[in-house]
């Protein structure tokens, strides 16, 4: 026999742990299955980030996996009941709405979707031991830290996000290479023109990235050129990949209404799904900003939304 839930909160990231706490407050006793491997862990991508500089409130930075430790503790202090189980199918045709983990079924009047999204790895030999040793996916979450300073950086992509980090980077770094496979970017032409212009970015055309090197930390990067064959290898402190990310979405394709990339569609303005009583929060949805903070906020919002929607019915 299914357990039947007020609300349903699937992902334990920043979106998932403060639509937790708000709900929570608002006497909705909320379920959440926090995941374990799809897509990541457990807390979602802070949790692979070491130093948090950016998150309001802590002047001299937190560790991810502390930060996400204390939103786990807050939404556990209200109420929460948390299991630690991947969400391996959801039936969102009728109401309540039905969830089931390999442990469990649950039936929910609402459901929060906060899976959030993964960043694309490459799969170079030495990405493991250098993570977060001077490789990373997100140059606005750790561009400004004190290692990459004054150092030169490389950014790996042609889109839009990757010039937008090289752009971003060059507020920090001596150069910044942006290592791109194609003759031309795949960016917009305004944000081609913003990379052309700045003399802080160089551009190194037709070559993939082979790997990293370096003991402990990054200290350049070995380059192929894919006309010539060529290898070179080129000192940085820091390799920055932005070649996107992938939405934690599967199990939800044919549910709900995604994008072409697999990103939850949201109505505008609101954090409602195509399905009445299913949101959506944090970067299940959100591929514009991908911050914890903007996380947390449609986290928030969701939370509100829901409770507003169930006292509705």
């Amino acid at each position: 026999m299914a357990d039947k839930k007020n609300l349903v909160i699937i992902g334990s990231g920043p979106a998932g742990h403060t639509a937790a706490i708000y709900a929570a407050r608002a006497d909705l006793a909320p379920f959440m299955f926090e995941g374990y491997m799809k897509g990541g862990s457990a807390g979602g991508q802070l949790t692979t980030t070491t130093e948090v500089e950016n998150y309001p409130g802590f002047p001299e930075g937190i560790d991810g996996p502390e930060l996400m430790q204390l939103f786990r503790k807050q939404a556990a202090r209200f109420g929460t009941e948390m299991v630690m189980e991947d969400v391996e199918e959801v039936d969102f045709s009728k109401r309540p709405f039905r969830i089931r983990s390999s442990e469990r079924e649950v039936l929910a009047d609402a459901v929060i979707i906060a899976t959030g999204a993964t960043a694309r790895r490459m799969g170079v030999p030495s990405e493991e031991k250098m993570w977060n040793n001077g490789m990373s996916a997100c140059a606005v979450c750790d561009g400004a830290l004190p290692m990459f300073r004054n150092q030169p950086l490389m950014v790996i992509g042609g889109g839009d996000t990757a010039v937008e980090e090289a752009s971003y980077l060059t507020k920090f770094a001596t150069t910044v290479y942006l290592v791109h496979r194609r003759d031309e970017l795949r960016a917009s032409k305004i944000m081609q023109e913003r990379a052309l212009k700045n003399p802080k970015i160089e551009i190194i055309w037709d070559t993939v990235f082979e790997d990293a090197l370096g003991e402990d930390y990054v200290t350049g990067a070995r380059l192929k050129n894919i006309k010539t064959g060529e290898t070179r290898e080129v000192d940085v402190a820091g390799i920055f990949y932005a070649i996107g990310h992938t939405p934690n979405t599967d199990v939800f394709a044919g549910q709900i209404d995604l994008d072409p990339t697999g990103y939850i569609i949201v109505q505008p303005g609101t954090q409602q799904t195509s399905v009445e009583g299913v949101f959506a929060a944090g970067d299940v949805h959100d591929h514009k900003y991908r911050q914890a903070v903007t996380a947390a906020g449609t986290g928030c919002a969701a939370a509100l939304e829901a409770e507003r929607w169930l006292q509705e019915q």
